[in-house]
Formats: structure tokens, C-alpha cells, sequence
């Protein structure tokens, strides 16, 4: 255990409190608690890569923990009616598809080292971003609800071109090896 994974636990542990801050419709303190895990995502990423202490725990800890952090959010805020739960739905399905596939390609070809591809990074940026802009709504920094549709869009683009993209390239890499 190093600082950027202890770091990265510190970023799971805050995934209650924002659960429990957003379900309680404290929507300033859960945009607090959202913006000081995604400044630990930076820190962790940049000591990591800084002082060479990326390990093997770290690689499934820190998306484990990007993960949580949005799924927890869109869940709650698509309960609460803030984000469409159609949205929710196809974050979680690709989601679900990949977890699915990473562990049915374990089990039929052996260890899997998963690097996230562009799209992903884009798609977690987005996806991100959107969390990010309806917290600040509903903490009423900010009046953007007229752009809420076209960031559901941007996002649901993201989501399923990003899952898709791990679909393709695993499903080819799994081929390649059948072959």
C-alpha cells in the first residue's frame, strides 16, 4: 500500500458521504465531497506517475474507484429526477458489459491488462462533467437546465461509443487468439 493507493481508498470512502448528501438534497456539501474526489483522482494519478509507484492494485483500484464515484452519482440524481434514467441505465449497461466481458475473457484466456483507450477517458471526462454541471444547478451556482439536454446527448454518445470501442477491441484481441 503506497500514498496514491491510500489516496485512491480515501476517494471510495467519500462515495457514502456523497450518496447520503444527495439523497438528503444537500447538494452544495455533495458538490464539495464530488470536486475533493476528483481533485484526489488528480493527486493520486499525478504522485503515481511522478514517482514511479503505479502497482498492479493501483491500476484496479483507481477505475474501481472512478467507477463507483460515478455510478453512485448518476443513480442518485437520476432517482431524485435531476438526470434522465435512461442515462443512468446506459452508464451502468456499459459498465456491465465491460465488467462482463473482462471477466469472461479472464476465465477463457488468462489475465486481462486493461489500459483505459481515448474514448473511455472522454467518455469518464463527460460523464464527469455532467455530474459536475447538475450538482452546481442544484447547489444553484449556476443556471445551465437549458443545456441539459444536449449534455444527456453528448453523454449517451460517449457512453455508447466508448463501450463499443472496448466491445470491438477485446472481441478482436479474444479472436485473435482463438485463431
Amino acid at each position: 500500500m503506497n500514498i496514491p493507493n491510500t489516496i485512491t481508498l480515501i476517494r471510495i470512502l467519500l462515495v457514502p458521504s456523497l450518496i447520503m448528501l444527495l439523497l438528503n438534497q444537500s447538494f452544495a456539501g455533495g458538490l464539495w465531497v464530488f470536486i475533493a474526489a476528483g481533485a484526489s483522482d488528480a493527486v493520486d494519478g499525478f504522485i503515481a506517475k511522478r514517482f514511479n509507484m503505479c502497482t498492479r492494485l493501483g491500476s484496479i483500484l483507481d477505475p474501481l474507484a472512478d467507477k463507483l464515484l460515478v455510478i453512485s452519482s448518476v443513480v442518485v440524481l437520476a432517482k431524485l429526477g435531476h438526470i434522465p434514467f435512461w442515462l443512468a441505465a446506459t452508464i451502468i449497461g456499459r459498465d456491465v458489459v465491460i465488467v462482463t466481458g473482462a471477466v469472461a475473457y479472464h476465465f477463457r484466456f488468462g489475465r486481462i491488462e486493461m489500459a483505459p483507450s481515448l474514448t473511455s477517458k472522454l467518455n469518464t471526462f463527460v460523464q464527469l462533467c455532467l455530474i459536475f454541471l447538475v450538482l452546481c444547478q442544484l447547489a444553484g451556482f449556476i443556471i445551465i437546465d437549458r443545456w441539459f439536454p444536449a449534455l444527456f446527448a453528448l453523454t449517451l454518445l460517449t457512453t455508447i461509443v466508448s463501450g463499443l470501442h472496448y466491445v470491438l477491441v477485446w472481441g478482436k484481441k479474444a479472436g485473435t487468439i482463438q485463431a
